[in-house]
């Protein structure tokens, strides 16, 4: 005999979803069978589409508006360390391609703050709190002694490396405008670099 939705002898329903490739029975969730993942996922499956690149069913609404990373999906979460691929939890698509549960995505946020776990790159749209933040650097001014000193900065948004004033609130980012940069030298002064 082989596996089936229902009973051959009394015709009672195992599921009210079945596959035959999975032999997965289950309460209907709007289940479908993706070919290229290899696995059933919950759908419905007209509101998804496989990247074949990051090798991943995901929402319609990130056809063309997500960045691919290869095969991405066959990675654990950052957070948890579980496999995403075949989780039944769904994954949140960051701005940098790398992906999470989506349970942890507001947790992660609240509790560590605003950069993905793996790159560093913004998890969000920052630039209504940097441009917060470039009013608070203009009405905080620095010590006399700190005033004139420079620093090499790398962004984790964009890669640039810029050398830019040094501030204890945030240095930003010359090319992109961003406050998610990480200190890439020694503080010194204009003298100095002559």
């Amino acid at each position: 005999r082989q596996a089936q939705q229902r009973c051959e002898g009394c015709d009672s329903l195992f599921g009210e979803y079945y596959c035959g490739i999975c032999h997965l029975f289950d309460r209907d969730k709007k289940q479908y069978h993706c070919a290229e993942c290899g696995i059933c996922r919950i759908g419905p499956k007209e509101e998804f589409f496989h990247c074949s690149k990051c090798n991943l069913c995901l929402s319609l609404s990130l056809r063309g508006k997500h960045k691919c990373i290869e095969n991405v999906s066959r990675q654990d979460c950052p957070i948890c360390l579980e496999d995403i691929h075949t989780s039944r939890v769904g994954a949140h698509v960051l701005p940098c391609g790398h992906l999470l549960h989506r349970l942890f995505f507001f947790f992660f946020l609240s509790a560590r703050g605003y950069r993905c776990p793996l790159c560093m790159h913004s998890a969000l749209d920052m630039t209504r709190y940097w441009r917060q933040l470039d009013d608070e650097v203009a009405q905080t001014p620095m010590p006399k002694e700190y005033q004139n000193m420079m620093v090499e900065v790398l962004c984790n948004d964009c890669n640039a490396r810029s050398t830019v004033q040094f501030h204890l609130l945030g240095m930003k980012c010359k090319n992109c405008d961003s406050y998610n940069t990480a200190q890439d030298g020694k503080c010194r002064t204009p003298l100095e670099e002559q």
